[in-house]
């Protein structure tokens, strides 16, 4: 055990100089760091309870997600009857769900048949159990469409994980650091953005769904006539997005939906200096949008965010470039904003805002302090303990502690990871268990020599034989980290992730580097009794 080749030796040391050596940019100004090389420019970054910041806990709107799949379901059941030419009247949703009167009785059959083409098996683990997306079922010439709570509870899910993915996008779009966006039960949504004091402009950002929509507007009748009940069947009245409020009669056929957007940039008009937001479409996005404004000169269209006109100019020539811009008397805010949710794309459905905290810094700092002044207190305490119990071998130890701390530090600033107070409180732990893997190998060389054996092979013998419970105890603790990982959120990730890189680290130097330092000084010393 005492034996080292010189490769052997020398990746022992490389590899913990290595590590060591990512946890540098940690002691310089972050502004300092940002002029070095992009390879060396991985940091710690502290958890919203250390700097402070901003938390919300967002819900996604369970019922609008219903509601969008039976109306889903019923423009699905349309088509389908209408590609199957079969008559039928009163398509509605109705009682929560979609209905259907077939008008003649020798088609009956046939259109429930069609319509059950529509339900399909749910996937993953729904799926194995025989849930399917539709329950069809029809008697007397009606026809019910049914959306089962499972399907629902999957639809969400799917919501869920597009919206976490659209929020990502935004909140790093305002420049912050490090956000930590991740799920909370099955419809909600955790966002801590550390170092954001005023969460009012993330609340405007994430508070958008950003449906984003091109469609004419309805000249056949005026928006007064309308308001007044006189509305189109294939039109409806919105409003405009900016005070005082007017209204708009508009169509309900989308042209081009902002799903076929691909960028957009907040600029400034050339003419009158305003702020507007430059947009440029796909390739299918961009025929669409040319065949409309082509078919359509001369008359006004409306651009909609959310159920509200942002603007509504009039098609002057045809656009056929595939790209535009939006001019709606924006501050420059506004438009840097509008960009953002637009380049971002449209939430599934709209997020409501049920908890909200802010954590001010001197909160954090004081946290930053306490945990410090803990782990200062604890590792002093720690190394008092094994020079006075161990003597030179105390020493050893200890070095092995420092490295080892140092090492934990260097893998979570390699991995970019995000550090909390229970993250500290984890490698205040590891250090307790590293002095542990320590304590198990000296008194196991104790019971050696007190054995008869003599110094050099009782300290072989207690590295060897101590292997095995040292192994154990680690791999127990890190099975229970692995556990408090796949079960845990936000601050309980935290401390699991730093207790098991700990974990790993500790039984490295404890059976590498205090090995390495004892064997060099065995080889050096050639002790007759061991000063332990």
């Amino acid at each position: 055990m005492l034996y080292f080749t010189r490769w052997k030796a020398l990746a022992i040391v490389v590899t913990a100089f290595l590590v060591c050596l990512c946890a540098v940019p940690n002691f310089f100004p972050e502004a300092q760091v940002k002029t070095w090389p992009k390879w060396a420019q991985r940091h710690l970054v502290l958890g919203l309870d250390l700097q402070g910041g901003s938390y919300l806990l967002l819900e996604v709107d369970s019922n609008y997600v219903k509601k969008e799949k039976l109306d889903q379901v019923r423009d699905d059941a349309r088509k389908t009857l209408r590609d199957a030419r079969i008559a039928y009247t009163g398509l509605a949703v109705k009682n929560g769900a979609v209905e259907v009167r077939i008008s003649k009785d020798d088609e009956f059959q046939t259109a429930l048949g069609k319509l059950r083409d529509l339900s399909q098996p749910l996937g993953g683990l729904l799926g194995s159990s025989g849930q399917r997306s539709l329950e069809v079922s029809g008697e007397g010439g009606l026809i019910r469409l049914t959306v089962p709570q499972a399907a629902v509870t999957d639809r969400i899910r799917q919501s869920v994980e597009q919206s976490i993915q659209i929020i990502e996008k935004r909140v790093n779009e305002l420049g912050t650091v490090e956000p930590l966006i991740q799920r909370q039960g099955t419809d909600r949504i955790l966002v801590q953005v550390p170092g954001l004091q005023d969460p009012t402009r993330l609340k405007e950002i994430l508070g958008k769904t950003a449906k984003m929509d091109f469609r004419m507007v309805d000249s056949s009748v005026s928006p007064e006539q309308a308001l007044q009940g006189r509305v189109p069947a294939d039109s409806e009245v919105l409003m405009s997005s900016q005070a005082p409020k007017t209204p708009y009669v508009v169509k309900k056929q989308v042209l081009v939906s902002g799903g076929d957007l691909t960028d957009a940039q907040p600029g400034f008009d050339s003419r009158t200096s305003e702020p507007i937001v430059t947009f440029r479409f796909n390739s299918n996005g961009a025929r669409k949008f040319a065949q409309a404004t082509s078919e359509n000169v001369g008359q006004p269209f409306a651009i909609i965010l959310d159920n509200e006109v942002i603007s509504a100019p009039v098609i002057r020539e045809p656009i056929t470039g595939g790209s535009g811009q939006i001019s709606g008397n924006f501050t420059v805010q506004e438009a840097n904003d509008l960009a953002i949710l637009l380049r971002a794309g449209a939430l599934p459905a709209p997020l409501t805002i049920i908890e909200e905290r802010t954590v001010g810094p001197g909160l954090g700092q004081d946290s930053i302090e306490k945990g410090e002044l803990a782990a200062y207190v604890g590792s002093i305490m720690v190394i008092l303990f094994m020079l006075l119990t161990y003597r030179l071998f105390g020493v050893f130890a200890n070095i092995a502690v420092a490295v080892n701390v140092a090492m934990i530090f260097g893998v979570l600033s390699l991995l970019n990871a995000t550090l909390t107070l229970p993250g500290i409180a984890g490698i205040v732990l590891t250090v307790g268990i590293a002095v542990d893997s320590n304590v198990l190998i000296y008194e196991r060389i104790r019971e050696e020599i007190r054995g008869g054996r003599t110094a050099i092979s009782a300290i072989d013998a207690g590295f060897k034989r101590a292997l095995a419970t040292i192994l154990d105890s680690n791999i127990t603790t890190f099975i229970a980290a692995a556990v408090l990982f796949y079960i845990g959120t936000g601050p309980v990730r935290g401390f699991a992730v730093t207790l098991g890189i700990g974990i790993i680290t500790t039984v490295f130097t404890a059976f590498e580097v205090t090995r390495l330092i004892v064997a060099t000084w065995v080889r050096w010393k050639r002790p007759q009794n061991v000063p332990i």
